[in-house]
């Protein structure tokens, strides 16, 4: 397996959001989806004096940026965690706050290319789709067991899926002459049960579907709603959290909490805003900042990532 085939997504535009919080020797940044280890890598080299801890739930990831990150020795902890877990992992390692923190919530390269994990529909795999293998349900045991209007409710919400209901009627019928094992079986029922007119937009027909069985099966969006507003709970003042998401709902998520965290609470009409109303977060984009047209001729997958970041300017007041 190559590293060359892993391109970190806007690296130097998340090296350059998080580099005031970084420079001060001692600090520690936190890698909340360390995949491949190569924001990983470019964090631990380019901020000597820096500690990194690093989050991942599948352990084919851990191993391999494992080896990668070995030469920083103690400098890197690997923790196999789930990204809402970080509360939990800080307090273990002892550690009160941090300077900063990067989230990239796209599936790893590493998932998408091996071929057996099923996340990809360009190639025929079992439906699997957990990205932490030791735990929870498979995507094709939620194909076969969910009730059909709970299947339309996760294709309409997290894959914003406008046949869903079309999609789901085939896979019912479907599932009742044979359960469903592989992904190239779901591709093309997707492809027979769609209308024209919906193919010949947006990519690969079974693209929505895919990215909403993924979400589903890793629970990934009630994870996110969780893990945002913690890490920015973790941030000592001055420190900086920058997210890439790569589809709308991370997006909006993302753009709640930071929403929030830079607004001014206080009742209208205060002359002075009391210190409990401040703002805690100062914003560090104008909306969500893109990849540049040339980097997405380098690197197809950073085409859909949006990067957002902000800055703890203040602690909570209890």
């Amino acid at each position: 397996m190559s590293q060359t085939r892993h391109v970190p997504v806007m690296l130097q535009r998340c090296l350059d959001m998080l580099a005031p919080a970084l420079r001060t020797p001692g600090g520690v940044v936190v890698d909340c989806t360390l995949g491949l280890g190569g924001h990983s890598e470019a964090l631990l080299e380019q901020f000597p004096q820096t500690r990194l801890v690093a989050l991942d739930r599948d352990t084919e990831a851990l191993r391999l940026s494992g080896e990668r990150l070995a030469r920083f020795g103690e400098r890197a902890t690997l923790v196999h965690a789930v990204y809402d877990e970080l509360p939990d992992v800080l307090d273990r390692l002892g550690i009160p706050r941090v300077q900063g923190v990067l989230f990239d919530l796209g599936v790893s390269s590493m998932q998408l290319d091996e071929a057996d994990r099923g996340f990809a529909y360009a190639q025929d795999a079992p439906l699997d789709m957990r990205m932490d293998q030791t735990t929870g349900m498979s995507a094709a045991e939620v194909l076969n067991t969910y009730p059909p209007g709970e299947l339309v409710r996760i294709l309409r919400a997290y894959g914003e899926e406008k046949q869903a209901k079309r999609i789901v009627s085939a896979i019912v019928r479907e599932r009742e002459k044979e359960p469903f094992t592989n992904s190239a079986r779901l591709v093309e029922l997707i492809r027979d049960a769609l209308p024209q007119a919906a193919k010949r937009t947006g990519g690969n027909p079974a693209k929505r579907t895919f990215q909403a069985l993924r979400i589903e099966v890793n629970g990934e969006l009630a994870v996110l709603e969780r893990a945002v507003p913690a890490a920015v709970s973790a941030l000592a003042v001055g420190g900086r959290i920058a997210v890439l998401s790569y589809h709308s709902l991370e997006d909006r998520l993302v753009k709640q909490v930071f929403a929030a965290g830079a607004a001014n609470t206080a009742p209208p009409g205060l002359p002075v805003v009391p210190e409990q109303y401040q703002p805690r977060l100062k914003l560090l984009t104008r909306g969500a900042e893109l990849p540049t047209d040339e980097e997405i001729a380098e690197n197809r997958r950073a085409a859909p990532a949006r990067l957002r970041g902000a800055e703890r300017i203040r602690e909570d007041v209890a």
